[in-house]
């Protein structure tokens, strides 16, 4: 995981194609030990989620290579590497578990729905304005709370249309991502203990996914 956050950190330094050729066998060392994690990591968190029985890791795994198309910033690579865990892998609309690495203390195990389109956050505000005391609750919990504290992601600055100002989870429901991060620093992912450590903070997470496929589905 050490050579992992090193080849990162050179490649922030270096983020050009020339820099990248030059280094690739750096980078399909540091990409095929990510792989060899992300593979044993999946067969942790079946016991979990058994739907993630026939996941593998390449159905999970982002590219390396940033889509610029689009973007005042040109450089080709992403300073990361991230995988994300749910049904049908990273392309999946469902709530579930992200694995970011990034050097500075910046990897974080994370998860639930980030930005999900138009008609899921209506069905999410939808139910936390029924049942806000139920998401409070799972949020609430001592390990929600330990690795995660509250949500995480955008949210609109005045009350959503349909919802009043004074509503009592007013807060939540102005949430445009329901997510939750935990970040960790670089010697814990270096530490030869991140495989556990990881499905201990994912462990805790699962209430919180549950609610919000529940809300989706």
């Amino acid at each position: 995981m050490q050579h992992i956050l090193s080849f990162l950190e050179q490649l922030g330094e270096n983020n050009n194609r020339d820099w990248f050729e030059a280094n690739r066998p750096q980078y399909e060392e540091a990409r095929r030990t990510f792989e060899g994690f992300v593979k044993e990591l999946i067969g942790q968190l079946v016991v979990l989620e058994p739907s993630f029985a026939h996941l593998e890791p390449r159905n999970c795994i982002f590219r390396i290579y940033r889509d610029v198309r689009f973007s005042k910033d040109k450089r080709p690579y992403k300073n990361h590497f991230g995988a994300y865990f749910a049904p049908g892998g990273k392309k999946s609309p469902k709530a579930g578990y992200y694995l970011h690495l990034e050097p500075g203390g910046k990897s974080m195990l994370a998860g639930g729905m980030y930005a999900p389109p138009a008609e899921e956050l209506k069905k999410l505000r939808q139910e936390v304005d029924y049942n806000g005391g139920t998401l409070r609750q799972l949020m609430a919990a001592p390990e929600f709370s330990k690795y995660y504290g509250g949500l995480s992601g955008d949210k609109v600055k005045t009350a959503p249309k349909g919802y009043a100002a004074d509503h009592p989870d007013i807060e939540l429901l102005k949430h445009k991502d329901f997510t939750a991060v935990h970040y960790v620093d670089d010697k814990r992912v270096a530490n030869g203990k991140m495989m556990p450590y990881a499905v201990t903070v994912f462990r805790a997470l699962k209430p919180f996914n549950d609610f919000l496929n529940a809300a989706v589905e």
